[in-house]
């Protein structure tokens, strides 16, 4: 019988999951500190693959993994239709916002928007029929309105410490984000009776 295959985010996420995969016998055999990418789980019946959070979905989608935890706002931005997400695991929680800088000045013709969720933010501001110039950044997103690279930015956040200590404000959230869990389509039918024993050991251990 093959293995079943769990993605796991770099990052935040694979380090909040730790409790967790540690309840339910799913932690590496090696440990977190495993340079590996693909590594075996502590229950023989499934391996890790550890990958960019971005990745995560489309890992499951083609059935490269059968499962995946991943955070919401990466599934907002992929597209989720084409997985089950039967699982909001409950960690990792955040906000997606828009913000800008306190004291901001209005530019003539359509407002920036910096972010590096560019689908999320045209979907967003599209659905009240505002057209907005989207400027896609990879990181250190609060500075773009401090030097006028942008009007707004759309971002995660926690505390919202950071935008408080670079003079930005919430204007408003676009949803609350934490990790869930995924499941590949085919693989649901094809291997129903495994991936629902673990779905049942995943609800229960949230």
């Amino acid at each position: 019988m093959s293995k079943l295959t769990l993605a796991l985010s770099k990052g935040r996420i694979l380090e909040d999951s730790a409790p967790l995969l540690d309840q339910l016998g799913l932690a590496p055999a090696g440990g977190l500190d495993d340079r590996r990418l693909r590594l075996p789980s502590r229950d023989p019946g499934v391996q890790l693959v550890i990958i960019r959070p971005a990745d995560v979905p489309t890992y499951v989608e083609h059935g490269a993994a059968d499962l995946g935890i991943v955070g919401k706002d990466v599934l907002m931005e992929h597209g989720g239709e084409s997985l089950y997400e039967p699982l909001d695991l409950g960690f990792a929680r955040c906000r997606l916002v828009v913000a800008a800088a306190k004291a901001r000045r209005r530019r003539h013709g359509r407002p920036r928007v910096a972010t590096k969720y560019p689908e999320i933010t045209r979907r967003h501001f599209g659905a009240r029929g505002e057209q907005v110039e989207i400027i896609k950044l990879y990181g250190s997103m609060e500075l773009a309105p401090l030097v006028g690279l942008a009007d707004f930015i759309v971002d995660l956040v926690d505390t919202g410490n950071t935008l408080r200590a670079n003079g930005l404000t919430e204007v408003e959230t676009i949803a609350p984000i934490s990790a869930r869990l995924v499941v590949n389509k085919a693989a649901m039918k094809m291997k129903h009776a495994r991936i629902r024993r673990w779905l049942e050991r995943f609800r229960k251990a949230t």
